[in-house]
């Protein structure tokens, strides 16, 4: 089984930040909005990001799918009682040469042993597509 720790801090008004391993990441943690700052939901779905991102390089070195780049856009529905995040649906876009049979199979890998995914899939609806990156 992995484990995994990360340290956080924050200060009076809200500026705070997390060390994991050995990065720093800055979040608001205010009261309010911080205009430059991502907040913890912009946090969970970076999160999610991160994951699915991962998964891609891991996935197309298993299955041999090479690939120049990728990109994806995550947006995220929250409720206010309960707050919550609801909804989430992301697109995934690939500079790959590879047919539209393998990409979709690439998806389906990619979604499925992502940790991150797998668990916010638990916890909400959780939505996407992957497509060819368009020139």
């Amino acid at each position: 089984m992995l484990q995994y720790q990360i340290s956080a801090k924050s200060q009076k008004g809200g500026k705070a930040s997390s060390l994991s391993n050995k990065s720093t990441i800055n979040f608001e943690a205010s009261s309010g909005r911080d205009e430059v700052l991502p907040n913890p939901a912009e946090l969970l779905l970076t999160a999610l990001s991160a994951c699915i991102l991962k998964n891609v390089e891991r996935y197309s070195e298993i299955l041999h799918y090479p690939y120049k780049s990728a990109k994806i856009t995550v947006k995220g529905e929250r409720s206010d009682q309960p707050p919550a995040m609801q909804k989430i649906e992301y697109l995934l876009e690939i500079d790959t040469d590879i047919d539209e049979r393998k990409l979709k199979n690439w998806h389906k890998n990619i979604i499925k042993f992502g940790t991150i995914s797998n668990t916010l899939a638990n916890a909400c609806e959780l939505s996407g597509e992957i497509q060819f990156i368009k020139n």
